[in-house]
This record gives C-alpha cells, structure tokens and sequence, in this order.
C-alpha cells in the first residue's frame, strides 16, 4: 500500500455495544469516521468489525519450563494475533519482550513484569522466588519494569500442610501494594483458593486472576472494592487432570482443586452478578497453547453471563479497563472484522475474516 493509501471497513461497526456505525476508514494508521478526500488508492474490507480483541492474561515469552527464546515468543504472539486478540496484559512473563514494541505486525502486550513468589511456592523457571522481607523492594523492581502492573503470586500449595495456602503475611501483602500503587503500578495476584483473598483485598490490591476461590462471603468485599477478576476459564478446566497428578501425594489439595472446578460457572456468574468486573484472560504461556481467547469469551456465556458482556469482556470494557482506546476518532486502527454479529453469537469470534493492526491488514 502506498503512503496515500486507505482502509475502508464498511458493514457494521460496532464501536460500542450500542454505538453500532455503517463505516470507519483508516488513514496513517489511524480510525476516523470522516470520509477522506484525495486517496489514492483504497481497500474495502466488509463484515462486522470489532475493537482488536483483550486478553488480559496471556504470557508471551514463557513456556512450560520458563522463558523461551525469541523465535518462540513472536509464535506465540503471532498465534495470537491471528485469533483476533491485539492487545495482550502479560500477566507476568520471565522474558524481556520489548522488541515486540517495534513490530507493527505484533499485537501491543501490557507488561507485569516477572511473576514474583514465595521461595519454592511456584512453578520452577517462572518467578522471582523470594521471602516476605524483599516483597516491597521486588514490587518496585517489577513496577518500574513493566507498563503499570505487577504480579503477585498470592497463593499455591504448601507441601507441609498439602493443600493450597497464602503465600504472604498480611503485612508484606499491605506493604507490597502500597510500593505499587506509590509507584503508579496496579497488582495483580495469581489466587486459586479462598484463604488469601480477605487479606490481598482488604490491603487494596485491584485484581484477582483465577479467582476460583471467591465464596458468597466474599463477593460483597470484591463488589464494594472495585476489584477485578479475569477468571481464565479455558486454564480451570485443567483442575481435574492437575488433582489426579497429585492425588497419591497431596490427597487434600486434589480434592480441593476438583471442588473449585466444579463451582466454577456458578462462582463467575455470582461475581458477575454481584457487580465484580470480569474479564476474559486464558492464561496462554506455560502449558496451555496460544490463540484461545474466543474459547474463554464463550466460556463466560456458559457461566451465565450474556453474550454482550462477555464480548465487552474482551474488548470495550477490557480496554477502557486497561487505558487502551478502541475504535473512537484518531485511535489506532486495531480491529477484527467477522463474517457475522458477535453480539447474536461469540462463536463467531472464533472465525476472524480479516484482522486489521496499526491500520495494515495482517489477515
């Protein structure tokens, strides 16, 4: 395409769930809605057309026994871009990936830095594993690293006691998030079980990932906070084959995870219904394969939550969530167009026709 080429995407656009447009154009990468005069030439791309899809818990750079080299992580990243997904929140990732900054072709990732554990209480190769002392000093490292989030590994199992346990006193869990939000930093946590939640909420942290754990009890906390989840439903339905690895050993904690597995649906649905912001993530990276975000989209439809707020899930809402534009006047011209509504249906999403980053059709 030439410098005075244009983009026309004509049909539906759906610039918000109610903010439905006949048509938007892109100039020097970037959305309008005025018709541009003097083009020389223009390419008209035609279906439904959505803000580049959000997943907001996805790991580019890491593989199942930690980082992977460069050529690994652009597939991944690739893979992605293919589904649809152009916009990434890295929810923690031990390989520096901003050379993907510098590729137009690559979708825009959300850095939380490195995961950051308790001492032996996480996956090998992953995290910074350290002890309740360093917490404030590695949540300003990973603050200043990453693009306004850090991560937090808030529980995992305690071999001593064989079942999922808090990774962090109260205190260091407190001291941690104030370095965070001193910095300009929001916190996140990796939370599977129900004992660590009270205590990450209460000392101010804005998001939960997983989440599976969330109790009627404390769904009211989640919902007057503000506090966020991304449930990565397509990732909890690995729970059942992880509890029978670990039955012989950890009969307990195999137990537990076949519970929270079970309650799952209904877990997100009262979340959702209580008010708790919830947003699609797959938790891509480590075991499970890149390129799933349609599959989590349809599994919160699932849970119980209509099929217009999950599609917000991943793409109006989970943009303005993380600060990034969608499809307003001067934006990026981030978008995936489909053969069909995704707002009838979010099967669809799985089938992009033609997917559309920093105005270049890349698919």
């Amino acid at each position: 395409m030439s410098d005075h080429a244009v983009l026309h995407v004509k049909g539906r656009v759906l610039a918000g769930p109610d903010d439905v447009r006949d048509e938007l154009w892109v100039v020097g990468g970037r959305v309008t809605y005025d018709r541009p005069a003097g083009a020389d030439d223009v390419t008209t791309v035609a279906g439904w057309a959505l803000p580049g899809l959000v997943d907001a818990h996805c790991h580019v750079g890491l593989g199942a026994h930690g980082p992977v080299d460069a050529d690994t992580a652009e597939k991944q990243a690739l893979t992605d871009r293919e589904a649809g997904a152009l916009l990434i929140r890295d929810a923690g990732s031990p390989s520096d990936t901003r050379w993907v900054d510098d590729r137009d072709d690559l979708p825009k990732i959300i850095r939380a830095g490195r995961h950051i554990a308790r001492t032996r209480r996480y996956i090998r190769g992953y995290a910074h594993e350290i002890e309740p002392a360093d917490l404030v000093a590695y949540v300003g490292q990973e603050a200043r690293r990453g693009d306004g989030w850090v991560k937090l590994v808030g529980d995992w199992i305690d071999r001593g006691v064989g079942d999922l346990a808090p990774c962090w006193p109260r205190e260091a869990v407190e001291a941690g998030i104030a370095e965070a939000h001193r910095l300009g930093a929001r916190v996140t946590a990796h939370c599977f079980a129900e004992s660590s939640l009270r205590d990450l909420v209460e000392s101010g942290i804005d998001c939960i990932e997983h989440a599976t754990g969330l109790t009627p009890e404390l769904i009211p906390l989640f919902a007057e906070r503000g506090v966020a989840i991304v449930p990565t439903l397509v990732n909890i339905a690995t729970f059942p084959d992880l509890a029978a690895g670990g039955e012989k050993r950890y009969p307990h904690w195999s137990a537990h995870m076949r519970r929270l597995h079970e309650r799952r649906y209904d877990t997100v649905r009262d979340a959702y219904d209580a008010g708790i912001p919830v947003y699609v993530g797959t938790d891509a990276g480590g075991s499970l394969p890149h390129g799933l975000v349609a599959a989590e989209v349809a599994e919160l439809v699932t849970a119980g939550i209509p099929p217009v707020e999950a599609l917000a899930a991943t793409s109006w809402a989970a943009r303005a969530w993380l600060g990034r534009p969608g499809l307003e006047e001067g934006a990026p011209a981030d978008l995936v167009v489909y053969d069909s509504d995704p707002r009838a249906d979010v099967r669809v999403l799985a089938a992009p026709r033609r997917v559309v980053l920093n105005g270049l059709v890349v698919q």
